[in-house]
């Protein structure tokens, strides 16, 4: 996400703040509030795909969890050329 100042938005950044914003409403410590901007698992994978021509491209995937306290999680997942791990963080969360 880019803003009009042509200043890129950091959407890990986004969520974090929003974490900080509610803890102040509901009064909740800091320390938990630390946790919550924290992932449990990120996973990266790497994976090559033959092309229709004959070549090799590689491909990167992300998939994160960000937390399992609650039970089984399937956390935000995403393969695109413009997703970079932060922004599937920020889904996670």
């Amino acid at each position: 996400m880019v803003r009009k100042s042509g200043k890129k938005i950091n959407p890990l950044d986004v969520a974090r703040k929003q974490i900080d914003i509610v803890g102040q409403y509901l009064d909740v410590d800091k320390g938990l509030l630390e946790k919550l901007k924290q992932t449990k698992r990120d996973v990266i994978v790497h994976f090559p795909v033959k092309m229709d021509d004959g070549s090799m491209r590689v491909y990167t995937g992300y998939r994160v969890v960000h937390s399992d306290t609650r039970g089984p999680a399937k956390g935000g997942i995403r393969c695109h050329p413009d997703v970079d791990l932060d922004e599937v963080r920020a889904l996670a969360i």
